[in-house]
């Protein structure tokens, strides 16, 4: 274990994130019972992120870290960032939280299936059969054919957040060669504000002092969670720290009932935990894959 590895600290870092981005669920589904329009609370979620990381950067001297030559790539992939986010948000909006948040589950899958036929990557008989596990989960929850038991529009919205998810992985993957981490973040945050700032003409309303803390409060909570599963990363590895990811599903539960009065339907109760085990073998067979090629690599240096 290196000196900057404490998966302790790791873990109750990304458990700190995990109920950040549930208040932000619940923040984001509040705005929605307001009549805020998406678009708006969109910009919002940017645009508090472009002078809070600043502001910061300034105080620390770390201002060159969002030097980048790659603009386009950032502005790339803001576009599909945003379009994740507009699923996601849509999901919450539609959906009761623990449903929204179950389907958001499903990126692991569809990075797996990505994977194979993009990238190329050899994929075995572990994460094809987690694939189908979670998709099977996925059909136990959504019951097709049966609009009573949740909303068909919200279903839709939350496996394309799910898929455009596992497309920015890769995007930011790819960035993650070049440019700082939070360059990243600070790009993305820049180009989305300026994207959705073209329509916020036709979608801004007015609010009165709840509806502005609400706006204000996911623009803020927003950036606090993603700069603590940054940090999460930095003390340990995303083996180590992504099982907790999982109890976000308990936050957004708890806000659900609190707030609304919501609970798990019981098809929720069944399929989630499928989906759940589904991702799980996945993380397992990539940390394994991901040491063996550690190993590999150590005894050709060899």
């Amino acid at each position: 274990m290196s000196e900057s590895e404490h998966p302790l600290l790791g873990i109750v870092l990304r458990l700190v994130a995990m109920v950040l981005i549930a208040s932000l669920m619940t923040l984001v589904k509040m705005a929605g019972d307001r009549g805020i329009a998406l678009p708006e609370v969109m910009f919002w979620r940017q645009a508090v992120t472009v002078p809070l990381l600043l502001a910061w950067l300034m105080a620390t001297g770390g201002i060159a870290r969002l030097r980048t030559r790659r603009m386009s790539s950032h502005a790339i992939r803001a576009t599909t960032g945003m379009t994740a986010m507009l699923c996601s948000f849509g999901a919450v909006t539609l959906l009761p939280l623990a449903e929204a948040t179950t389907l958001g589950f499903t990126t692991p899958l569809f990075a797996v299936v990505l994977t194979a036929l993009f990238v190329r990557e050899h994929v075995g008989p572990w994460r094809w059969a987690a694939v189908i596990l979670g998709f099977v989960g996925v059909l136990v929850i959504t019951q097709p054919g049966n609009a009573e038991v949740i909303s068909p529009l919200g279903t839709a919205a939350g496996l394309a957040a799910g898929f455009l998810v596992a497309v920015v992985s890769f995007q930011i993957r790819d960035l993650a060669q070049s440019d700082d981490a939070l360059a990243c973040v600070f790009w993305f945050a820049v180009f989305g504000a300026l994207f959705t700032a073209l329509v916020l003409p036709v979608y801004a309303t007015a609010h009165d002092l709840e509806g502005w803390l609400i706006l204000m409060g996911v623009g803020t909570v927003g950036t606090f969670a993603q700069f603590v599963m940054t940090l999460a990363l930095r003390y340990g590895t995303v083996a180590t720290v992504i099982v907790m990811d999982y109890s976000l599903l308990i936050w957004t539960t708890l806000s659900g009932w609190l707030v609304w009065d919501q609970l798990p339907t019981p098809w929720t109760i069944v399929g989630a935990p499928v989906i759940i085990v589904a991702g799980g073998i996945i993380a397992w067979r990539q940390n394994l894959l991901r040491k063996a090629a550690i190993v590999a690599n150590a005894q050709e240096l060899d």
